[in-house]
């Protein structure tokens, strides 16, 4: 059975599923592919990873980079582990385009060229957001496309981490 917890983010309410040892779910409410990785049997629990999801999530909306990751499991696909473990290279205040994964993920899987559109799929479908931070990947023109919480969460994310948005647009 799944675990869920719930936390009330200054950008609306988070809700966290987990296996009763790591996390395996991160979405704000509502947002496009909630809950895509739960099971329709599922408990309200308090466990030690969601202490420290709280914990990470804490200090995340402080304004500060979280110096530890709780414990993660990808129930995914082997390409969408690939993509998903370069987001969580990306540091704390910086960004990588769609193109830049790509180039990542086909080198990683030994290939010569890889779609960007692929990897935007994989992106979009991340199940554990923020903590794999899906927000910080940009169009390589600029565009702040494709984040399921929605543009404006992916903008006020990005300036949380200090990200100068000023740079970017939306289409």
């Amino acid at each position: 059975m799944v675990s869920v917890h719930h936390y009330d983010s200054p950008l609306g309410g988070i809700t966290l599923a987990s296996d009763g040892n790591a996390l395996t779910g991160l979405w704000f409410d509502r947002q496009k592919y909630f809950g895509a990785t739960l099971d329709e049997s599922r408990e309200e629990k308090e466990l030690p990873v969601f202490q420290q999801a709280d914990q990470w999530l804490n200090i995340y909306f402080s304004g500060k980079k979280p110096e530890f990751t709780p414990p993660l499991v990808m129930n995914t696909t082997p390409f969408r582990k690939i993509v998903w473990h370069i987001l969580l290279s990306i540091p704390y205040g910086q960004t990588m385009t769609y193109g830049e994964i790509a180039k990542q993920a086909a080198k990683t899987m030994g290939l010569t060229h890889m779609s960007a559109q692929a990897v935007g799929g994989a992106v979009g479908h991340n199940s554990i957001s923020l903590i794999i931070p899906c927000h910080r990947v940009v169009g390589s023109n600029g565009s702040l496309t494709g984040y399921a919480g929605g543009i404006d969460k992916k903008i006020k994310l990005l300036q949380w981490e200090g990200i100068d948005t000023s740079k970017f647009f939306v289409p």
